[in-house]
């Protein structure tokens, strides 16, 4: 559960490398990657294709092992999945024979919570994201934006330390996925939960974050950390403000010299 104390370090990544096979087909990731998140910060990632966004994430998720390097949450090494991190994917992974309600109970129900305690906290989820009427829904019956809200409702719901996302709305309609970038920033406020955010989208990663970390191409590093001051509440409106059209501006120029200089062999 977030903390009173917005300033404290939740996350942090220290010279993080990640090295695939060996010899004459080593592969090199990921060098020298830092970065920190605070207590109820919202971090968006973005970098040029390839650049191993998704592997940084898998790493502090738990899912791959860094070749060099430490992450740690609330001070402690990460070393392996667990609990206080909660990871959104594009694919919804749902479980097609349960109902909206039991999909977002899942977790809680591995963690033996009482029968009438999960279901009164699903429901709360439920409500957040905005699928009042929908508990007794199979995945089948749902659009794809609807299937994201009950992804993101399950995970909350096991109340993790930080909610690590992996272009979750990467699969969605433009529409959509505009509506789903507003809620999100709108459950956050009413949540304070730490979000780390990978997206190729600059127009997302400047709507919804914190703090802009921009990535190199590979092997990735940390290029540039951008704060992001938008007045006013975060919504399709504040697209076409100054202050985002100057952030947005800074961030293409950089990806695009990124892009250019692999094309230039630089």
């Amino acid at each position: 559960m977030a903390s009173d104390n917005k300033n404290e370090i939740r996350l942090q990544v220290r010279s993080l490398g990640k090295v695939f096979g060996e010899g004459d087909l080593a592969v090199t990731a990921l060098k020298d990657v830092n970065l920190e998140i605070r207590e109820s910060e919202f971090v968006m990632i973005v970098g040029p294709s390839g650049c191993g966004k998704t592997t940084l994430i898998n790493i502090i998720g738990g899912l791959e092992t860094q070749t060099s390097g430490e992450v740690l949450l609330d001070g402690r090494p990460i070393s392996g999945a667990g609990a206080d991190r909660g990871m959104v994917f594009q694919g919804y992974s749902l479980f097609p024979w349960l109902t909206v309600q039991k999909n977002v109970e899942f977790g809680l129900k591995m963690k033996n919570i009482p029968s009438s305690e999960r279901a009164a906290a699903a429901r709360r989820y439920i409500s957040l994201v905005g699928l009042d009427g929908f508990e007794n829904a199979l995945p089948k019956m749902l659009s794809g934006g609807m299937k994201q809200r009950v992804a993101i409702a399950r995970t909350l719901a096991n109340e993790p330390e930080i909610l690590l996302m992996d272009e979750p709305f990467g699969a969605l309609d433009a529409q959509t996925r505009v509506v789903m970038q507003e809620l999100l920033a709108k459950i956050r406020t009413e949540t304070n939960t730490t979000i780390l955010f990978i997206t190729h989208d600059i127009d997302e990663a400047v709507l919804l974050g914190d703090r802009v970390y921009v990535m190199s191409r590979r092997p990735g590093s940390v290029r540039d950390v951008l704060d992001v001051n938008l007045p006013g509440v975060r919504s399709h409106n504040s697209l076409v403000l100054p202050e985002f059209l100057e952030i947005k501006k800074k961030i293409m120029d950089m990806l695009w010299q990124e892009s250019n200089d692999a094309a230039m062999g630089r």
